[in-house]
């Protein structure tokens, strides 16, 4: 390809790219594919001579486009968003050109400083404790098994990474019954075996039973296991429910345990001065997470994870071998250090771009308005006897079901899980859902950066008209 036939398709995909932004809630949210359906549309073997950037764009556009799920739809109420924004989008297209390799200060300096830079601006506009340094990591997943990690080598004096485990430390985790599943992977590939994953209770809101933590720390202890660390979470993935941190905080502090606050998805909502309150004793956390690829519109992947000690991290991961040392590895922060991978991609740059462009008061903006249509929608749900409300709003997800008088809990559940079906085939809107306490519980999270009243209004017309089909054929 030359750069006169790449100018030439790059503005044509940037055109693209500007009529999906403008048409994306056209399409059904949710691909209408059957399973196997694209790859049969696939030639079975690669091409032996090179093919036309139109006849690619074109399958691109016959057989890849029609089986996507589109996130980016202001009608997608699944899962927690993972948004972008047009001046993400530009950023990216900036960071793959340059196709930079961000692994150390001397690879890209500009890489490396802004991302520094980017990550103090993250810590002020959320109110972070001073004592927290930042590194951009790919996912919240990443950023748990790095806190994992680096609370496994400081609780054994850095010499599991050199020497192995001796067999005798039996460390334990800590998390909720509602944490996320990344804890799970993260405990099984630190080597601490799932059975050392300590799930605790919650209350009539699903947080974490700070009693119920304390006693089985001193359980644990008693039994000569090593309480490692507790993994706290600032809105859990099922219900978006805040644990106590300061109390979480003060039992770690007690016992000398890691605190690992997870805020993946609700971390963001800390933009807005009056929601601080969901993280408070944050500075009694070690290590805190959240990611503005869900909801500070920046495109997939950009984590933000925070540690009050950085030395205790770059100790766990560093390895400096000859062919990567610089003159200037004294003065700078070598970000390769401060995770799991070597190569890095150049997040900052995305996250710097929407920052600028959005600013703060933008940002707080669109927060506020998607938490007020998530507390329209609660109001609805309580205000309509065909439906029930299943757990606290607090931010931008609704947990509610269809109820039915008269039937039994597995019917009842049977029959939500047939409605969730119908709304998502419809393909005008997308939700998801979880369990709660044995219910089938619709989940529908508000977050898409496009979304407005008129797309959740629409949305709550469609549940109420599928919800009332399925009450009518079994009156």
């Amino acid at each position: 390809m030359t750069t006169s036939d790449f100018r030439k398709y790059a503005h044509q995909f940037a055109d693209w790219m500007a009529d999906y932004f403008e048409n994306v809630e056209r399409y059904p949210v949710v691909s209408q594919v059957k399973p196997g359906e694209i790859k049969s549309a696939l030639p079975k073997a690669p091409p032996q001579k090179g093919e036309s950037m139109d006849a690619i764009f074109n399958d691109f556009n016959r057989i890849i486009l029609p089986g996507m799920t589109h996130w980016q739809s202001p009608n997608f109420f699944g899962y927690f968003p993972a948004n972008n924004s047009m001046p993400s989008v530009l950023a990216e297209m900036l960071t793959a050109t340059m196709g930079a390799q961000c692994m150390v200060w001397l690879s890209s300096p500009a890489a490396a400083e802004l991302e520094e830079a980017t990550m103090e601006w993250l810590k002020e506009m959320l109110g972070l404790p001073a004592s927290f340094a930042g590194v951009i990591q790919d996912t919240a997943s990443t950023s748990t098994l790095c806190a994992i990690l680096t609370a496994r080598e400081k609780k054994s004096g850095y010499e599991i990474n050199s020497k192995g485990f001796s067999g005798k430390e039996r460390f334990r985790v800590y998390c909720s019954e509602h944490a996320h599943s990344s804890i799970d992977k993260a405990v099984k590939i630190a080597g601490l075996g799932l059975e050392n994953l300590v799930k605790i209770g919650v209350d009539a809101d699903f947080a974490i039973r700070p009693d119920e933590l304390e006693e089985r720390i001193k359980s644990d202890i008693v039994e000569g296991k090593t309480p490692l660390c507790v993994v706290a979470a600032l809105g859990t993935t099922s219900s978006t429910a805040i644990d106590p941190v300061r109390k979480i905080g003060q039992i770690c502090d007690k016992y000398n345990v890691w605190l690992h606050v997870d805020g993946a998805y609700a971390g963001t909502a800390l933009a807005l001065p009056e929601m601080r309150w969901i993280a408070d004793g944050l500075e009694l956390a070690d290590s805190f997470v959240f990611n503005p690829h869900k909801w500070m519109f920046t495109n997939f992947d950009c984590s933000a994870y925070f540690v009050k000690d950085p030395q205790s991290l770059i100790q766990t991961f560093t390895i400096s071998p000859e062919y990567l040392k610089t003159s200037a590895d004294d003065q700078v922060n070598n970000y390769r250090d401060w995770g799991i991978q070597l190569g890095r991609r150049f997040r900052a740059l995305k996250l710097w771009f929407v920052i600028r462009s959005y600013g703060l008061e933008g940002i707080r903006e669109k927060l506020r308005l998607h938490i007020g249509l998530a507390h329209k929608i609660k109001e609805w749900v309580l205000s309509d006897p065909r439906f029930e409300l299943l757990a606290p709003v607090l931010l931008g997800t609704v947990c509610f079901r269809m109820t039915l008088p008269g039937l039994d809990e597995e019917r009842i559940n049977r029959l939500n899980e047939e409605f969730l079906n119908r709304v998502n085939n419809t393909g005008k809107a997308f939700l998801t859902h979880t369990k709660l306490n044995g219910k089938y519980t619709i989940r529908m999270s508000i977050g898409q950066t496009e979304t407005r009243e008129e797309h959740v209004v629409k949305a709550w017309e469609l549940i109420v008209d599928e919800a009332q089909k399925i009450i009518y054929t079994i009156s």
